[in-house]
């Protein structure tokens, strides 16, 4: 999965999808914490774990690290994980 990250935002949020600017689809994601020492990619992990209902274990950040645009890892099983993610964006579309 792919996400732009906004590190020392005023809180920890979901912003939903966007469109980069090669035209692939990323999760907007803010997150309080500082960008040092990983403490912006942990927050961001606790943030979705939390959100999907997945442990923080589950999720692994696997490139851009040190990138406001990273790629992420969600490990399980991929039909479940579908299901769980499909039934969050409804639930944040419905919010909106």
């Amino acid at each position: 999965m792919r996400v732009r990250l906004t590190p020392r935002a005023a809180g920890n949020r979901i912003d939903g999808l966007m469109l980069e600017a090669d035209g692939a689809a990323s999760l907007k994601v803010a997150v309080s914490a500082v960008p040092e020492d990983g403490k912006a990619n942990a927050a961001l992990v606790a943030l979705l774990a939390k959100a999907w209902k997945q442990p923080k274990g589950a999720i692994t950040v696997v490139a851009g690290a040190g990138s406001r645009r990273k790629t992420l890892l969600v490990a399980g099983d991929p039909a479940r994980l579908a299901r769980s993610l499909e039934g969050w964006l409804t639930r944040q579309a419905a919010r909106r």
